[in-house]
């Protein structure tokens, strides 16, 4: 009766929250709301000289109005060339030229279930958690392939499919960002730190990898903790499985599957040696002229691309899933048609950056809002912590992790600068608050399939007992990482390459 009650209070409240976000616009209309709120804002604050004290140069920074004559000249004569050089623009689209060609060809699909089929039985668990974490460097293909897998791989044990389905899903989801690989996301969420960074300092640039070492290093505690919660939590709570499927799912690989990860594994070994030698030597390609890095830093983009590209096309053309070049352009052109609407938003959040900055709205803000945090003595590592949670009840209403890092970047990054935090540390907060709710939202776009898949094998399982099933694993990944990125702060660990914690000005 008390889990009956349980499910039904989480229903009610899942309910809630539907609702809610129901009422809530696209995000392509969102933004359009906010540009609209940015320039009326601007007319209203520009006309009062509304202004603040830049904390670093003395200087006085005014909001600028931006329905004047000049604003408005400015806007229309800037629009093609703000959309054109909005930086995740250009990264994403890249990199996705790339996965696209891995993803169609079948390459991240089979190896997700070689990953998944070559471990211990005692391990199995730990792996499907882990491999869903890895399986953000194609996030549709860790929903789509994945989460049906572990259902699939549970079921075959003869445990509950549903606890299989859990834990893909916490790793595919709830355990987004973490990963050992670097992936689209990381240039993705930079390219929207750096400019919210440059309303403090012009000319900050952010590593795409400038949180790698902590994401890279959360893959085996939320891996563990994921696996505990599976083990001594789901398990006992689902009982054991009486109702059978008819669908049955093999995750065997087949002899030519097998073939084509052996090349492919040789090429990325080729084509990570060659790497290593455009690098470690003193006049390396990849050096630039005074021995520094840089240089390979800013190809990492490129870099990717190449190493999914080729991986995939080597997978391809010896399974036979590529038989020419026809074949790889239709895979880049699917690949570039699911972006459809990720170039629509950044149409509209490319102007809604541009007028926030010319505005000038969020460097005073951000001026006015350190100014009162200190005041009130609420600074530090408590405030990075309330920053995650706000970030998390966020993306409870809205799914898109750069929708959401467009509007809260340009407040919180500079902010959190005047407050002595780089925003390579702003970043690593928001990326863990948007993080571990998602598996608590039916707005995230994957949700019904998880039902779906769900009632493969419960016909009649609800949103309830799937969000009361997610609910642990929700919790526990907070605490896991918010705990750690603590202790990360506190021991004074680069984030990444080139992730400082602290900002110095």
């Amino acid at each position: 009766m008390s889990e009956k009650k349980k499910e039904g209070f989480f229903k009610r409240l899942l309910d809630k929250v539907e609702v809610a976000g129901n009422k809530l616009p696209q995000p392509v209309t969102l933004f359009a709301m906010l540009m609209g709120i940015v320039l009326l804002l601007s007319w209203i604050f520009g006309s009062l000289g509304v202004s603040a004290t830049h904390p670093a140069s003395g200087e006085e920074v005014k909001a600028v109005n931006l329905l004047s004559a000049d604003g408005v000249r400015r806007i229309m004569t800037s629009m093609v060339d703000v959309f054109a050089e909005f930086p995740p623009l250009g990264l994403v689209l890249v990199v996705m030229l790339g996965i696209g060609v891995a993803e169609r060809s079948g390459l991240i699909s089979v190896g997700l279930r070689m990953f998944v089929s070559k471990v211990p039985r005692s391990l199995i668990t730990f792996s499907i958690v882990v491999a869903g974490m890895i399986s953000s460097i194609a996030a549709d293909a860790g929903y789509v392939v994945l989460i049906p897998l572990g259902a699939a791989i549970f079921h075959s044990m003869g445990r509950h499919p549903i606890a299989g389905l859990a834990a893909a899903f916490a790793g595919v989801s709830g355990g987004f960002g973490a990963n050992f690989l670097p992936t689209g996301l990381d240039p993705l969420i930079a390219s929207f730190t750096q400019p919210a960074a440059q309303i403090i300092e012009s000319g900050y640039t952010v590593n795409p990898l400038s949180n790698y070492y902590l994401m890279a290093a959360s893959v085996p505690f939320v891996g563990i903790v994921g696996t505990w919660v599976t083990e001594k939590i789901i398990i006992p709570r689902l009982g054991p499985y009486t109702e059978d499927t008819e669908e049955e799912v093999s995750n065997e690989i087949l002899p030519l599957e097998k073939k084509g990860l052996k090349w492919t594994l040789f090429t990325i070994v080729v084509f990570l040696g060659l790497l290593a030698w455009g690098i470690i030597p003193e006049n390396a390609l990849f050096r630039a002229d005074d021995g520094g890095l840089e240089p390979f830093y800013n190809s990492i983009v490129p870099l990717m691309f190449i190493l999914f590209f080729v991986a995939g096309l080597v997978y391809g053309l010896i399974t036979k899933s590529i038989k020419g070049d026809k074949d790889v352009a239709n895979m880049t052109g699917e690949s570039m048609a699911t972006m459809g609407g990720y170039i629509v938003l950044a149409f509209v959040a490319a102007q809604f950056v541009a007028f926030f900055n010319w505005s000038n709205l969020g460097l005073i803000v951000a001026i006015t809002g350190a100014d009162g945090l200190q005041n009130i003595g609420f600074t530090g590592t408590p405030l990075l912590v309330a920053f995650i949670l706000v970030s998390s009840l966020v993306n409870l209403m809205i799914g898109s992790a750069s929708a959401k890092w467009a509007i809260l970047a340009p407040i919180f990054v500079p902010m959190l600068m005047l407050m002595g935090f780089s925003p390579e540390t702003t970043q690593a907060a928001y990326r863990i608050g948007d993080s571990y709710s998602n598996i608590l939202t039916p707005l995230l776009p994957y949700f019904p399939l998880v039902i779906t898949f769900a009632q493969k094998y419960v016909k009649n399982i609800g949103l309830g007992t799937i969000i009361s099933t997610m609910l642990p694993f929700a919790v526990a990944f907070a605490v896991i990482r918010i705990v750690m990125f603590v202790i990360w702060i506190w021991l004074g660990i680069p984030l990444g390459i080139e992730g400082p914690i602290y900002y110095g000005g």
